[in-house]
């Protein structure tokens, strides 16, 4: 699995999901409990993880989807 996106912002991290679900693009949402331990502050961010095998359907999709600003790094 490869980061994807990492963000504090829950909005888009649903917008992201709807967009790799509809898609049919594997993907996992990590540190979201982390809110609970934060006190859901919103300090710690989320991370949408894809397969090594996706991950570039996955950038693809959300650079022409307007999203591209949001893309970790490549590695």
């Amino acid at each position: 699995m490869r980061e994807l996106v990492r963000t504090n912002d829950a909005v888009l991290i649903s917008a992201l999901e709807a967009l790799l679900n509809g898609a049919r693009i594997a993907h996992m949402v990590v540190d979201q409990n982390m809110s609970v331990l934060e006190g859901s502050i919103g300090i710690f961010p989320r991370r949408i993880l894809v397969g090594d095998d996706q991950i570039g359907a996955a950038r693809r999709l959300l650079e022409e989807a307007g999203f591209g600003s949001e893309l970790r790094p490549q590695s």
